[in-house]
């Protein structure tokens, strides 16, 4: 089985030209972060683990959500989203093709030294451009548009705006 793990804190941070945390709230970012990678992960056909590390907040609990196929994974109090891949990789990167997504230097050795493939931001972006690319061209439709969730994806443009301004209190 081959496995795409992502830190998501990491490469949203990375990505700043796609991701401005000054003007946009975190939980759009992580949204509009999950609907770019359901999209790619609808191409590719492959396992996707999207990690985002509640370390800072208390009381977090564990938890993992299914986000059309992707899982995404909020790590409980006082556990860094590295800590749980270094974990996953130890366990899955022996026996499956683990392909770890993060700008950590730290985390790109350890992931290499248990038999995952470390991918910097800046080479899974051109990756996903790449592999998009060529799925337009060959006539492959998106799943939804980029918005944030199912029920909204089903609502038009016009509505889709009004009722965004007013979640965002403008």
């Amino acid at each position: 089985m081959e496995y795409l793990v992502i830190d998501g804190y990491n490469v949203i941070n990375q990505w700043t030209d796609l991701f401005d945390l000054k003007k946009d709230s975190l939980e759009d970012c992580r949204d509009r972060l999950l609907n770019m990678l359901s999209n790619y992960q609808g191409y590719k056909d492959i396992e996707i683990i999207v990690v985002f590390d509640a370390y800072m907040q208390k009381g977090g609990p564990n938890r993992v959500q299914d986000f059309d196929k992707l899982k995404v994974v909020y790590t409980k109090e006082g556990e860094t989203a590295d800590s749980f891949i270094e974990r996953f990789v130890y366990l899955h990167g022996r026996s499956n093709l683990v392909k770890v997504v993060t700008s950590d230097f730290l985390e790109q050795i350890i992931t290499m030294s248990s038999g995952g493939i470390r991918v910097s931001p800046r080479e899974f972006r051109m990756e996903i451009q790449t592999d998009l690319k060529a799925a337009d061209e060959s006539g492959y439709k998106h799943k939804h548009p980029i918005k944030s969730n199912e029920i909204m994806s089903k609502v038009s443009p016009d509505i889709y705006e009004k009722l965004d301004k007013i979640r965002k209190g403008k």
